[in-house]
């Protein structure tokens, strides 16, 4: 997929290698873990092994490029780590200590695409050998030819506006297998920055999965990429791209990291059974009309955490006490005979952590059948805005929800008042939700327990004290893996959105 950018760009690269101060490349005091590398290779190999560390290095700095100021003579400046710097020899000392192991594993993998390629093309001439050697380092490793071509925008067009309706936040995730998970991170962070999108990137093995934000424009050319690309086109299609309105003000930055899954569990996915929204849409109302629920052999499962579930859920579900994804599998394992021989309808917001959930549960042998919602609740609700999922729709960024109907099913934690529209708790040191109406608020209850809010009212106190030990009441009077009991399952899915329940009930809801 690379696109008609300039040849000049590729030379930029190779200058950019070969200008390369020794001092940040040769210290063997700051870069241990390359020189680790190197004692492990083979005569042959290292040979090779400069050039390749000179690469990686030439690679990861070029990811790090942001536009200079309007007013400085330089055409770039780098930023990495939060920090701004204005010359070479600052990004390239940074680089050097602050990120050895990255460009450790990027020059091993470069050493180990190149051994491939020099090892099939053994009966060359040594002249070929350089030529083939030098093409695929300067061209099909080369960031900019992989990037599109943006020149006949304007940078205010690809930059957009702010505002919620000027913009686009896209979710999407692919497993396939990716030889290369660094090479991709550092292009996929190139190809953000490239087009002014912030959010959040998790590469693996396995696969990719993002959330991104930017101008209408950026996304649109951003899903033509992914889709373009060699790597993903048998893999990925336009319907894989959820979207909702929002923009790169939705992330605080851009986060692209590789990791050992794209889904934090431990299990790998396995072969899905999908319903798609229409299908998923009858078969909830099936569930609905049944005439008693308590008798019913199909469950329909919310595989979110409860902060997600208690502001928006389909109706009659039933949705785990959990903080955290990754304790799905002990969920599961801890309230096994819940799910014997039982139809399960699993959801979640765009469908990655249902691959994951659904795979572990077919894998316990006690289903009956295990079917996720094909697009996640995204999809569903493009589909049917006012149909059997109630509330809003949680959304891990600075929006913290969307609202595609009326409904409210959750309420203020001070006066019980409808709301649902979540704030992080006021003492620093807690990362907890909160859902403090307006009027409240104005009380000064904007913490999400008691303990917090006496914390927050020491540290106003005592400016000094920068530091608290969490003691969130909110963490710890909620058990790490609930256990259901059947006879409240059965009752939690006879009950509706918004009824009035106990608080313990109402989360698990």
């Amino acid at each position: 997929m690379p696109s008609s950018t300039s040849p000049d760009r590729g030379d930029d690269l190779e200058a950019c290698v070969l200008r390369f101060s020794d001092l940040d490349l040769k210290d063997t005091g700051l870069i241990d873990p390359s020189s680790h590398l190197k004692a492990q290779l083979d005569h042959s190999t290292k040979k090779k092994y400069s050039f390749a560390k000179k690469k990686a290095f030439a690679l990861f700095v070029k990811t790090k490029e942001v536009p200079a100021s309007a007013f400085e003579c330089k055409e770039k400046w780098w930023k990495c780590c939060q920090q701004l710097f204005k010359d070479k020899i600052g990004i390239h000392r940074h680089v050097a200590t602050q990120h050895a192991d990255e460009i450790c594993h990027q020059t091993a993998s470069i050493l180990k695409q190149l051994a491939v390629t020099l090892s099939s093309s053994k009966s060359l001439k040594s002249s070929d050998k350089r030529d083939l050697l030098k093409e695929y380092l300067t061209h099909d490793h080369e960031m900019s030819a992989w990037l599109p071509d943006t020149s006949c925008f304007s940078p205010n067009k690809l930059i957009g506006g702010q505002g919620i309706d000027e913009g686009e936040v896209l979710l999407y995730y692919c497993y396939c297998d990716l030889e290369d998970p660094r090479w991709i991170c550092a292009w996929q962070t190139a190809l953000c920055r490239h087009l002014h999108l912030t959010g959040k990137v998790r590469i693996a093995a396995e696969g990719i999965n993002g959330t991104v934000g930017g101008s209408k424009l950026a996304t649109k050319l951003y899903v033509e990429v992914m889709l373009s690309c060699p790597l993903f086109k048998d893999y990925l299609c336009k319907d894989d791209f959820k979207t909702s309105k929002g923009g790169a003000h939705c992330f605080p930055e851009l986060r692209v990291g590789v990791f050992e899954e794209i889904v934090p569990m431990g299990i790998s996915p396995n072969m899905i059974s999908y319903k798609k929204p229409g299908e998923f849409h009858k078969e909830v109302e099936k569930f609905l009309t049944l005439a008693s629920q308590e008798q019913s052999d199909t469950i329909l499962l919310d595989c979110r955490n409860f902060y997600e579930s208690k502001i928006g859920r389909f109706q009659g579900c039933l949705a785990p006490d959990i903080r955290k994804f990754s304790y799905f599998p002990s969920y599961v394992d801890k309230n096994l005979e819940l799910f014997r021989d039982k139809r399960v309808l699993m959801y979640c917001t765009g469908g990655i952590r249902c691959e994951r959930g659904s795979a572990y549960l077919k894998a316990k042998g006690v289903c009956k059948e295990v079917f996720q919602l094909k697009g996640g609740i995204h999809k569903y609700l493009e589909e049917f805005p006012d149909g059997f999922y109630k509330g809003k729709l949680f959304v891990f960024d600075e929006r913290y929800a969307l609202s595609y109907n009326s409904d409210v099913v959750s309420e203020c934690s001070y006066c019980g008042v409808q709301w649902d529209q979540y704030k992080l708790c006021s003492t620093p040191q807690c990362c907890q939700l909160v859902l403090s109406c307006p009027a409240c608020q104005g009380q000064g209850f904007t913490a999400c327990c008691v303990t917090c809010q006496d914390k927050g009212s020491r540290q106003a106190s005592s400016p000094a004290q920068n530091s608290f030990k969490e003691e969130c009441e909110c963490t710890a009077r909620r058990p790490r893996i609930p256990r259901e009991l059947s006879l409240q399952a059965r009752l939690l899915v006879n009950k509706e959105p918004g009824s009035d329940v106990g608080e313990d009930v109402q989360l698990l809801m």
